[in-house]
């Protein structure tokens, strides 16, 4: 607020006191632009303020200078020229806290009072009412609670009113709040927890320009405003109805936003006659029908977001006037119904910096002028239909930051122009048909932070072109068709978070390598919660517009730090160092042909999920795991571990972990078994190592596709699903066509397997029924009785 000074006041000169000309202008000249020099601090409200510190905490000691008399040198003090009164104190994110007391009331010629940004609490002060000059009250983002105190009503001159982000203040709005001062042009009420409905007063105060009361409880219809307004927020409240027209403000309004809200109906073509629009937002409603064509607002509008409601039918052609040098700068249409193709007539967009059309129903192809959109910088046209190949026109949007364009029908390859967009920091194609390698000329891709290709067809071994990319924070590759041996470069980028290469055909070892330190910290994640389940990486990305049309780009990156090499061809030992990474929460190695022993598990302190089932590690199981507090998955089945379980290590938590491990047995004292069994054996006991044998060979001869091979597909498909989470059922289709094709590869070697056990089998069979007729004569001639007659051993072998 501009403060007005009254005229000077100067004491006559005195030419002892200032022995030089130069001097003396230097005074007259800080009295003229800074009146508060020259004078003290009235004895009253030099008092009234100390005794105001004396109740404040103030670590920074920022209110240190609060000494001496010279107005000046009293930080965030203004005072007027003749008496020396304080009119302005401004206080704002100071890191101050404590209550406000009254003794900041007596500082009664103050026209200015700032508090905000700090942690005052406690309630706000009747006494303010007191203060019968104020023109500007803020106090916004503290602490403050109760209700707001009808004193305020006093202050008549009051033109700003700010409370906003007060969490604890609230109540029902004032009844008088509309109406007590005629002076009021701002009020902000906002993220606060006012609720009822918003008095009849505040639709009818001719002086307000500015009214926020977004984000509080506030409940009833959005009735007309008939004022001058120029900024209207009242979103994220549970406003209902339709949308009125505000016909009153079709010549002020610059601002409206009525998001997250229960607005019904469509959206009526009169919003477009607000001719000084700049920025609508009425996302998260529950806004239906078509865009009707005459819905087209003038070249000043500057962001429209329609997201999150229930709008359908065809993607207007034509949202908004444009113009060389102005135009929409942000579109969001995304999450609703709207179905066909993209209009050519976005592409006439030419001030467009974020486009956003996921999660509809849109069919056809990109559209290839879209790269004469050269100011974009975010295209998300996810989770839609849209087929054909990505437009190599694309590249013409070189000042793109995020392509995405995953859960689509797209298909081709990606062509090595693409090179050309070098400032890209997030490029997500997966879920698609995508096909080829990755071109080696992606090289020139250096800003990349997040790639994900997963869930594609792409082929080919990982070229060095990757490397480059060495901002990298999430690589996904995903179920495709890559192969060949893993790099040694592979861990080693600088900022990497996760790594997920499941569901290939990758061969080979594991890389021995020192792997890069970022794996070794998590400090975003580190205080979520061990039960927190486990999820996708989210990536949420905000495009807001600031100064007029400038566009502010950031993302947030919400990722386990992980390791998936799940279901591939890899071979070999695990390595020792894949074990000593301390901030690794997930890792799963599952469905691979690796073997030998699996290291010590004490250190990985943040690991919350293991998984090395169905792979051929051998000796005894990782060490005591009773001090991973944070693990909550923990999968060592079906391979080929041996020895004593103690039951105080802390697997008894993870019922089921160990099972497919025939070698191994409880212990309770850890150093030796007793003979108690596994929880979750499913072999009865029968007498002589030779039956179980004969009838595990019979088993995988007789069932091999019906109980081992279909099982494994299952168990697959549902470890992939609870790490990645795919959602879709297009994912399970696509994993059995891929384990389809490794099996038809393998098929002849499996077939002489399968005939050699079957030559075995017989044998067996001859040898166990010799040792059957055997063991029961020599019953028989014990006590009498025969073993079991036929039907009994039908019966156990079926059991078996």
């Amino acid at each position: 607020m501009e403060l007005k000074w009254g005229v000077p006041f100067f004491r006559p000169w005195k030419p002892l006191q200032f022995p030089t000309l130069p001097l003396l202008l230097l005074v007259l000249s800080l009295c003229f632009l800074s009146p508060s020099r020259c004078f003290d601090l009235h004895p009253q409200d030099k008092g009234s303020l100390l005794r105001f510190r004396s109740s404040v905490e103030d670590p920074g000691l920022r209110l240190a200078s609060w000494s001496g008399s010279n107005c000046t040198n009293w930080t965030g003090v203004s005072c007027e020229s003749q008496a020396g009164r304080v009119v302005s104190v401004n206080l704002a994110s100071m890191n101050l806290s404590g209550e406000v007391r009254p003794a900041l009331c007596e500082v009664s010629f103050l026209e200015y009072l700032n508090l905000s940004g700090n942690s005052f609490n406690g309630t706000i002060p009747t006494c303010f009412g007191s203060l019968s000059s104020l023109k500007t009250l803020d106090l916004g983002h503290n602490s403050f609670g109760g209700v707001v105190p009808d004193d305020i009503m006093k202050l008549r001159q009051l033109r700003e009113l700010v409370l906003n982000g007060n969490r604890e203040l609230g109540g029902v709005l004032p009844s008088w709040i509309g109406n007590f001062s005629s002076n009021l042009e701002r009020l902000d009420l906002g993220s606060s927890s006012f609720h009822g409905e918003m008095p009849d007063s505040l639709f009818h105060l001719k002086s307000l320009k500015h009214l926020d009361l977004g984000d509080n409880c506030l409940s009833g219809n959005i009735h007309e405003f008939h004022q001058s307004l120029e900024f209207l927020n009242l979103s994220s409240n549970q406003l209902f109805g339709t949308l009125p027209c505000f016909a009153a403000l079709t010549q002020s309004l610059t601002v409206l936003t009525l998001a997250n809200n229960s607005l019904v109906g469509g959206i009526p073509t009169c919003i477009a006659s607000l001719q000084m629009l700049a920025h609508l937002n009425l996302s998260f409603n529950h806004l239906s029908y078509g865009i009707s064509p005459k819905l087209v607002f003038t070249e000043k509008l500057l962001v429209l977001d329609l997201s999150f409601n229930d709008l359908s039918g065809p993607l207007p052609g034509k949202v908004a006037e444009a113009t060389e040098k102005s135009g929409l700068v942000l579109l969001d249409l995304s999450h609703n119904r709207f179905s066909g193709k993209i209009p050519l007539k976005i592409t006439e967009l030419k001030s467009l910096q974020a486009l956003f059309l996921s999660h509809n129903q849109l069919t056809g192809a990109i559209p290839a002028r879209i790269g004469n959109l050269t100011y974009l910088q975010v295209i998300d046209l996810s989770h839609n239909s849209l087929s054909g190949s990505i437009p190599l026109d694309i590249v013409g949007c070189f000042q793109l930051l995020a392509l995405l364009l995953n859960n689509n029908n797209l298909s081709g390859e990606i062509q090595p122009e693409l090179d050309a967009l070098d400032s890209l920091k997030i490029l997500d194609v997966s879920h698609n048909k995508i096909s080829g390698e990755i071109p080696l000329t992606l090289a020139g891709l250096k800003s990349l932070e997040v790639v994900d290709l997963s869930s594609n067809s792409f082929s080919g071994t990982l070229n060095d072109a990757i490397t480059k990319w060495l901002n990298l924070k999430y690589l996904s590759l995903a179920h495709n068709k890559f192969n060949g041996d893993l790099p040694s470069w592979l861990f080693t980028f600088g900022a990497i978070q996760m790594i997920d290469l499941s569901g290939n055909r990758f061969s080979g070892f594991i890389p021995d390598g020192n792997f890069n330190i970022s794996f070794h910290k998590n400090k975003e994640n580190s205080d979520r919660a061990a039960e927190e389940p486990m999820r996708n990486a989210e990536i949420k990305i905000s495009a807001t517009v600031i100064d007029g049309t400038e566009l502010s780009f950031s993302y947030k990156l919400s990722s386990a730090i992980a390791i998936d090499l799940s279901d591939n061809l890899l071979r070999g030992e695990i390595p020792d160092v894949l074990f000593q990474v301390k901030g690794l929460e997930y890792m799963n190695l599952s469905y691979n042909s690796l073997d030998g022993p699996v290291p010590r598990l004490e250190k990985m302190w943040n690991l919350r999920a293991l998984d090395l089932s169905h792979n051929l590690l051998s000796g005894r199981i990782p060490g005591n795991i009773s001090t991973l507090k944070n693990l909550v998955l923990l999968n060592l089945s079906y391979n080929s571990f041996s020895g004593a379980v103690p039951v105080n290590q802390g697997y008894q938590r993870f019922p089921g972990a160990l099972a497919g491990n025939p070698g191994l047995c409880v212990a309770p004292s850890g150093e030796g078994c007793n003979g108690a069994s596994l929880p979750g054996k499913t072999f009865e006991e029968v007498e002589g190592p030779i039956v179980v044998w004969v009838f595990c060979v019979s088993a995988f001869v007789s069932f091999y596709f019906g109980v081992v091979v279909f099982p494994n597909y299952i168990f697959g498909y549902l470890n992939l699903q609870f790490l990645m989470d795919p959602k879709h059922t297009g994912e399970l289709l696509k994993h059995l066509e891929k384990q389809n094709e490794l099996l038809s590869e393998s098929h002849s070697s499996i077939s002489h397997e399968l005939h050699q056990l079957q030559v075995e089998e017989e044998m067996l069979m001859r040898k166990f029924h010799q040792l059957m007729q055997a063991q029961a004569l020599n019953k028989k001639n014990e006590n009498g009785d025969p073993i079991c007659n036929e039907d009994d051993q039908k019966g156990n072998t079926a059991v078996l």
